[in-house]
């Protein structure tokens, strides 16, 4: 039994006449009277009764006329099913967001694939840190990946920067400074810093020290945390004051101010996917990563 049996035992179901179903099924009526015929040799048991003028589905017929449709009907949402996976518009898509990403991009992106992409089934992941996004790049936990690049190359990732971004001051609401507009990172110098992880477990690190090593100074103490939010938080306790990326600011807690910088130090933030491994829908979700960055 083929699919082009059933269509054909349907077409004959609802116009009733060999002639008028052979056209519009556009082939010769002897070709489908033995399509009929096979369907009954197969199952031994007759579809139709024939007369000179009609042709009337018999019990089994009308039976099998159930089963017939709802094979066809599930054939054919497979085959658009299929189609809008190869044209992306399908699929399903593991994405991993940097921590200071998940505040401002992350939803942003989410709601426009959500509002173009609705049979594409997207799995978030945010608050991460760069080197377990690129392992899990790498390992195909995550499909793409939206991250803070060391400046080092893998050919078995491919890297775009999305933007630059500068880094704002948080301090505690009831620091001297809080209420400035803007100052000096020199200011700072005295202060505890909260920050990201050291060491291969965050980029962030790194990048708030040179920035301070360019203003003249090193912060000590340091306490070190995994995740963004949490680094807030802690600023927002009176444990320190941080340097974060200026979306950040999206994180809007009660306790904290964001100050801007003299002559801010950047950061660049940057979606990877594997090279030579990327799914139609992965395309079509990094392309929209990629206009929402802007």
């Amino acid at each position: 039994m083929e699919l082009r049996h059933l269509r054909s035992f349907l077409a004959l179901a609802e116009e009733r006449h060999f002639g008028r179903a052979a056209d519009r099924l556009h082939i010769a009526q002897p070709a489908l009277s033995q399509q009929i015929k096979q369907l009954e040799r197969e199952f031994g048991v007759a579809l139709f009764t024939r007369t000179t003028r009609r042709v009337e589905l018999t019990s089994a017929g009308s039976r099998f006329a159930d089963h017939a449709r709802a094979v066809i009907g599930s054939a054919e949402r497979a085959a658009t099913d299929m189609t809008m996976v190869a044209s992306g518009q399908a699929g399903r898509v593991s994405v991993g967001f940097i921590g200071t990403a998940t505040y401002d991009l992350l939803p942003a992106a989410a709601r426009e694939v959500r509002s173009r992409l609705p049979e594409v089934r997207l799995e978030l992941h945010g608050e991460l840190l760069s080197p377990a996004l690129l392992s899990g790049l790498i390992d195909g936990v995550y499909d793409l990946v939206v991250f803070r690049p060391d400046g080092s190359m893998n050919p078995e990732i491919s890297s775009q920067v999305l933007r630059r971004e500068r880094l704002v001051a948080v301090l505690p609401d009831r620091h001297p400074l809080a209420r400035r507009d803007r100052i000096n990172l020199a200011a700072l110098r005295a202060d505890p810093f909260v920050m990201h992880f050291s060491g291969h477990r965050s980029s962030m690190h790194e990048h708030v020290l040179a920035a301070c090593a360019a203003a003249g100074f090193r912060p000590d103490p340091i306490t070190e945390v995994g995740e963004t939010a949490t680094l807030v938080v802690f600023v927002a306790a009176g444990m320190g004051v941080a340097l974060v990326p200026e979306p950040v600011r999206s994180l809007a807690l009660e306790g904290v101010a964001y100050v801007e910088l003299d002559d801010p130090a950047t950061v660049d933030l940057a979606i990877a996917t594997r090279a030579g491994d990327v799914s139609p829908a992965t395309r079509q979700v990094a392309d929209i990563v990629v206009r929402m960055s802007t």
